[in-house]
């Protein structure tokens, strides 16, 4: 897969703030230029060929401090998760609330469309009748009708000796088959806390993937399964993605997730 990354796509000019300004905060509008600006026949190829593709940088570091600053405030979140109280691993990760923090739901509402084509094509593999709106409002007011209503996007932290067991992140019985994990620190700042993913083909041993991934950048990557061409038509692969043992420095990672939960 590294073949993918890069794609050459176009470079995001910021205004870069004077010494002892604040960096300038990303407006939705910057956010949809940056997602279009992707080169998407190239990512949804690299998500439909191995499961998973890194875009290259979305966010600053600036941006990024901001989300991470965000995680020990008291409002702008519905619920808290200890993974070891409930046999997830180590650590812990925070849901927002509506409305969410203009970055993370301009991120969700400008990737879900280059997406949702490689969504339809995936269920017509897979042979089921579920069909993805064009746009995010859409496929958010479906999810409203089937009883799911609360936000899934997420802020995770990881400590010396923290880890995510791998699993699927479903909420309800709709669930929009890729999301986005992005990481908001400088991988020179910790050790280990890989993001990792097992693909599960039938008759086949598990095959693991370590994605790299730079500060600011997204994975893109398959939640629960995709159809793959064999010799007989389509069959089902399934993936699932976790977060190897932290050893050293401290860890956080903003998930995007298009379903909300029931």
């Amino acid at each position: 897969m590294s073949g993918h990354r890069g794609f050459g796509c176009k470079k995001w000019m910021v205004r870069i703030a004077r010494p002892g300004q604040t960096a300038p905060i990303m407006t939705k509008t910057m956010i949809v230029e940056k997602i279009d600006a992707l080169p998407w026949d190239d990512l949804r190829a690299g998500i439909d060929t191995e499961g998973w593709v890194a875009t290259g940088p979305l966010l600053s570091a600036a941006e990024c401090d901001r989300l991470i600053a965000l995680y020990d405030r008291e409002d702008g979140f519905r619920g808290r998760v200890v993974m070891a109280r409930h046999g997830l691993g180590r650590g812990e990760y925070r849901y927002f609330d509506y409305p969410l923090p203009d970055t993370v739901a301009g991120l969700r509402a400008a990737l879900y469309p280059h997406l949702a084509p490689l969504a339809n094509a995936w269920a017509e593999g897979l042979g089921e009748e579920t069909t993805y709106p064009p746009d995010l409002a859409g496929f958010l007011d479906r999810c409203r009708v089937g009883g799911q209503a609360r936000p899934t996007p997420l802020l995770l932290r990881y400590g010396p000796g923290d880890f995510n067991r791998l699993h699927q992140d479903l909420y309800g019985p709709l669930a929009f088959p890729i999301q986005a994990t992005i990481l908001l620190t400088d991988p020179a700042a910790f050790e280990g806390g890989e993001f990792l993913l097992v693909e599960q083909r039938p008759r086949m041993q598990s095959r693991g993937e370590v994605v790299p991934l730079a500060r600011g950048e997204a994975v893109l990557f398959c939640v629960n399964r995709r159809p793959v061409p064999g010799k007989r038509g389509f069959y089902r692969v399934v993936m699932r993605h976790g977060v190897s043992r932290l050893r050293a420095g401290g860890r956080h990672a903003l998930g995007v997730i298009f379903h909300d939960a029931g």
